[in-house]
């Protein structure tokens, strides 16, 4: 690793909820800077969602995270001319950036709806336990309990 690890930059609260989560959720829907569509997208899809589970946005959003979130992933390490898969424990802040990576991967993987509907429906799922998201999550997790012996190869 070459030079000094970058600043942790800290996000500004979006305007609706005040929340740096919804923020980053929604600079990760944007596409070419085109905030204000990215904006309408998360509002529309939280306010959905929200509606549909009688739950206030922000706990929704907070919940399905939380449910998606993996503890454990593998990295893959060269030893003695083999590659292991070898389990490590996922740090908060990764845990944040791969939840919202994987239900956004989701939604966009959904067909037949507006862009909205398919967030607000898998913000649904996640909140529920259920969808491609937290697949996602437990073949993570499946993968770090089936190299469980490999794990003394791990230093932090």
């Amino acid at each position: 690793m070459r030079g000094k690890k970058a600043p942790q930059r800290i996000l500004a609260p979006d305007r609706v909820y005040g929340s740096p989560t919804v923020t980053k959720l929604i600079n990760y829907i944007m596409e070419e800077g085109k905030k204000s569509i990215a904006e309408r997208i998360v509002y529309q899809a939280l306010e959905s969602a929200g509606k549909s589970l009688e739950v206030a946005p922000t706990e929704v959003l907070d919940k399905a995270i939380e449910n998606v979130a993996p503890v454990m992933e593998v990295r893959s390490k060269r030893i003695g001319g083999a590659n292991y898969q070898i389990p490590y424990e996922v740090s908060k802040e990764r845990r944040l950036v791969l939840a919202l990576r994987w239900m956004i991967a989701a939604a966009k993987g959904r067909k037949g709806q507006p862009m909205s509907g398919r967030l607000s429906a898998e913000l649904v799922d996640a909140y529920k336990g259920e969808g491609t998201a937290i697949k996602k999550k437990e073949d993570a997790h499946r993968m770090a309990d089936a190299n469980r012996a490999f794990a003394h190869f791990a230093r932090y």
